[in-house]
């Protein structure tokens, strides 16, 4: 019999959604995380038993019909939505701009830590910023601080912008250039932090991804052409002494797999004090590096390690 209720419209979509090969299910039961929030988003409410028993109007079948059909090709769930909450703002999500993920929760939260420790007027800089997540909440949770975000994409730089304006965030500011050229030159001696989530994946591995990222993010958001993925950290590490304040920190966002190349390379760049921070699984997800000219404060959040200790080890998170 053809599906009639709410219930019977998700078990449709969930054995779809769990039969497709576009699909990174890299969770046994993201089929159906993936077939309930569709529905939600049509029916524009929760869930309860209530709703699942009722039978679905013809429109709202024809509209979760399509969105369905969208994920089973691979399409992010954040693009068929067209928005996506982050740290509880509701983000623009457009074609052509890399759909932000939950793991860059914890760069942002880092990011407002540093600038909660630092007095005075604060600037916080977010490179490669895409539609703009750790820029907008960073803006959002240090309200005096001037935040910037930068991406070497136009159509990132407009949406982030968008996204501002949108969420009435004046004190958050967005430039298309190559790294830190489109930033005001009176910024330089003067930032406290810059955050990153590089583009690291591997040349060699783009053909492995799944095709929900290979074929619907940007190229330039998943991979800067280096053989390590790390070319884009080592630039913006070189850069960051000319523009980081005395003590001002470098937090880049990375795969558990390239934690310790990433402190070698923010070594390697001149930065020092540089240390990981683990999220609620465990997994090194942020590694982090200080201008040389003023100590540190000394972290005591359990989910730190220091620069001598060896972090354990963790599989790749998504």
């Amino acid at each position: 019999m053809p599906a009639t209720t709410v219930t019977e419209h998700i078990d449709k979509a969930v054995r779809k959604i769990d039969k497709s090969t576009a699909i990174d299910h890299w969770d046994r039961n993201l089929g159906r995380y993936d077939a309930e929030e569709l529905m939600t988003e049509v029916l524009g409410r929760k869930l309860t038993r209530s709703v699942l028993d009722r039978v679905l109007d013809s429109t709202s079948k024809k509209r979760y019909t399509a969105m369905v059909a969208r994920r089973v090709k691979g399409e992010p769930i954040p693009r068929i939505k067209g928005h996506y909450e982050f740290r509880g703002l509701d983000l623009l999500i457009r074609d052509n701009v890399f759909v932000p993920r939950a793991s860059s929760e914890l760069l942002a939260e880092e990011a407002v830590k540093t600038l909660r420790r630092h007095r005075g007027q604060r600037v916080a800089v977010d490179v490669a910023t895409g539609a703009g997540p750790v820029a907008l909440a960073v803006a959002n949770e240090v309200r005096n601080a001037d935040v910037w975000g930068v991406d070497i994409s136009a159509d990132a730089a407009k949406l982030g912008k968008d996204n501002a304006r949108r969420l009435r965030l004046t004190n958050a500011h967005f430039r298309a250039g190559d790294l830190l050229d489109a930033l005001p030159k009176r910024l330089r001696g003067s930032i406290d932090v810059f955050t990153i989530h590089p583009p690291y994946v591997l040349r060699r591995d783009l053909k492995e991804l799944p095709a929900e990222i290979r074929e619907f993010e940007p190229l330039v958001s998943l991979t800067d052409g280096s053989d390590d993925g790390l070319g884009l950290v080592r630039r913006l590490a070189a850069e960051s002494h000319d523009w980081l304040k005395p003590g001002g920190i470098l937090l880049v966002e990375v795969g558990t797999y390239l934690s310790r190349s990433a402190q070698v390379a923010l070594r390697a760049a001149g930065l020092v004090d540089v240390t990981w921070t683990k999220d609620d699984l465990g997994v090194t997800r942020v590694v982090s590096g200080a201008h040389r000219g003023a100590t540190r404060p000394p972290l005591v959040d359990a989910g730190h390690g220091t620069e001598g200790r060896r972090p354990p080890s963790a599989t790749k998170r998504r």
